[in-house]
This record gives structure tokens, sequence and C-alpha cells, in this order.
């Protein structure tokens, strides 16, 4: 392993792997790519139904809580984020849903020039191949796939989205296309039955390259600076701390919360919450690690009058025959994540565009 690339990256989750695949199409360019976590190869990371098993798994998730919540009385809540090739898409629901084009307009019009909806849409195409085909919205030929699961074979599926439709909402066909609003099916990140993260879909195709250089289980401690220029990474690994320098650039993609808390240990943030923890103030930022934001999601049930549910399939011998199922064939009810069927609208008369997205699962949850 060399101490100087042309590009380090500083965590392979669902920036990183797509970072590190564009950027060493060119075999004249060096390129390492850091990840705290390991191998993202596990049957419960790559069989879809088996999602909530790494995303409360130690050895995949940084396990992150919130400071106790003065509006929900106390309580700290949950906060998964992916430790493993692939980062959070890894262990993650496998939704696939792009975001209103609204939110990306609006980012445009507070200042992020050039992110807006018809300046991201070609890209979202270039990314994607859907199931059923591109269209002006849809990709057909991209390294990321989706589609809908089983075509919701179960009819509670269809039921939901036909109640929608009762309490006055429209139908939507697609909710990544078109219209995103109303109730239709949902998307997911799946191929062939495997769930296709940005490890499966960017990464493991230039793993090959002699020019890309990919390190596990290696910590990045902080972000080596000259001046207010990015020059190197010093991390940890296996016991000991390894220094590696940069030609063209540091590229740090550790997701939400672990890119601000580099960034402060590095000595990049706000001078008081650096000088309280006892870093020594290298660039003085205000904002780093600031105006974090995240959607809450709870649960809600109903009692199904049918025996229709996945609530039969949820003992022992049920899910052996649903895994065994998959391991020999990649179908069935273990390549699907279940959220089949979607919901999105306004909570109150005025709103521009839809702030509730409602995800329906077939089953009773604890």
């Amino acid at each position: 392993m060399a101490d100087r690339y042309d590009y380090i990256i500083i965590g392979a989750g669902s920036a990183g792997c797509v970072l590190a695949n564009r950027i060493s199409e060119d075999p004249a360019t060096s390129v390492l790519l850091l990840e705290s976590g390991g191998s993202d190869k596990s049957v419960i990371i790559q069989m879809p139904t088996a999602f909530s098993m790494p995303m409360n798994t130690k050895k995949y998730n940084w396990r992150y809580e919130t400071v106790p919540e003065p509006h929900l009385n106390g309580r700290r809540v949950h906060c998964p984020r992916g430790k493993v090739l692939g980062g959070s898409s890894s262990i993650n629901g496998l939704v696939y849903i792009r975001g209103h084009a609204c939110d990306f307009d609006e980012w445009e019009s507070l200042g992020a020039k050039g992110w807006g909806y018809q300046n991201c849409l070609p890209y979202f195409r270039k990314a994607e191949t859907q199931q059923h085909g591109g269209d002006e919205y849809r990709g057909d030929s991209g390294p990321l796939h989706t589609n809908n699961g089983n075509n919701m074979a179960n009819p509670l599926y269809g039921a939901f989205v036909d109640a929608g439709e009762e309490a006055g909402y429209i139908k939507t066909r697609d909710c990544n296309g078109q219209m995103q609003e109303g109730f239709g099916p949902m998307h997911m990140t799946v191929k062939k039955g495997v769930r296709w993260s940005t490890a499966n879909a960017y990464l493991r195709p230039a793993m090959d390259r002699p020019n890309l250089t990919v390190v596990t289980h290696a910590m990045t401690r902080r972000i080596l600076l000259d001046g207010k220029c990015a020059v190197g990474v010093e991390y940890s690994r296996a016991g000991s701390t390894q220094t590696v320098r940069c030609n063209r650039e540091v590229l740090l993609s550790a997701g939400p919360i672990g890119s601000p808390h580099l960034l402060q240990l590095s000595g990049i943030g706000p001078k008081a919450v650096l000088r309280e923890a006892g870093i020594e103030v290298l660039h003085d930022l205000p904002g780093v690690g600031e105006n974090l934001q995240d959607h809450a999601e709870i649960y809600i049930q109903y009692k199904c009058k049918e025996p229709i549910t996945l609530n039969s399939k949820m003992g022992l011998l049920s899910k052996a025959l649903i895994g065994a199922r998959w391991l020999l064939r990649k179908d069935g009810l273990g390549a699907t994540n279940h959220f089949e069927s979607c919901g999105f609208i306004r909570s109150e008369p005025g709103l521009k565009w839809p702030d509730i997205q409602f995800h329906f699962l077939p089953a009773a949850m604890r």
C-alpha cells in the first residue's frame, strides 16, 4: 500500500462507493477508499427481508442515539447509521424515494445554484435501471437497480392504495416519476432478489481496478491540513496509526453525522465547540455540526379481519423456509422489504407539496 494517492475518500457509504467508482474510471488516477466497517457479504445484509437485522446489529451499525428529547418526554431516539461497505445503503430499509421536485427547487431558491430538480433529474435517470423500463423520469441503464418487490402480490397493498383513494386522495402510478403525491406502489433498491446497495451497484464492479485501493476497518482520526488546504488523513487500523497524503483532494463522505464529527476532530468548526472539546482551532467555521434534520417515523397498527397478513410467516419454520428459498432462488418473501405501497399527502391545506409519507407493511410490528 502506498503512502500517497491522488484522491483519498473517507467513508465507503452511499456517496463514497459512487465516488470511488467514478474517479477510478481514469486509470491514470490513484484512489484510496477508507472504511471504518468491514465486509458487506453477510446474508442478513444481502437478503432484503432481513433488513431489520443489520440495522440493529452493532457490527454494522454505529448505533447513534440522540440526546434526551424534551418533546418526547426525555427519551433518546435511535439513529442507525451504516458501519460497513455500502454504509447506510447496506443496512437501510431499501426504500427508493428521490424526494419531491419542489425540495430541489427550494434548495436552488435558497442559493444552491444548479441543484434544482431539472438539474438533478438527468443524474437520477443516469444512476437507475428501473425494472419496468425507463421514461422521461426513470432510468433504464444505470448501475442502481430498482423494482417493486413482488409487485404488490399481497391484496393488502392494493387495499391500502384503494383506501387512500376512498379518503379523497389521488392515485399515483409512480411516486418517483411525474407525480409523487398520492397513493401507489413503492419502489426498492433490489436486483434479482438481492439488496442493491451502492457497494453492490458501484464499488464491487470497480474493486479489481489496480488504481483503486480499498481499506476496511480503518478508522479515520483526522484530516491533515496545510493552512486551510486538506493534504492527507490520519487513520488507525489494527492498533497502529497510519498517515497517508494526497496529491489532489480529500473527499469526506462519512455521512451527515460522521462528516461534521470528523471535521471538528480535525480542528474545523465553531471555535467555541472545538475549544470546549480541547481541540486546536485550525479553521473557525460556524455551522459545522449544526442544523441536522431527520424525519421521525412512527408505526400505526390496525387489526386485519382476514388471514392474509404476513403474521403467519413470523414463526421459525416459516422464516427458515423463506430463507432457504431465497438462498436457492433469490425470490419469494425473502426478496422484498415488504414496503410495496405508499402514500404522500399534505398535512394541511395551503402546503405546496406533501410533507407526510406513508409506507405500508402488511404485518404487525413490535
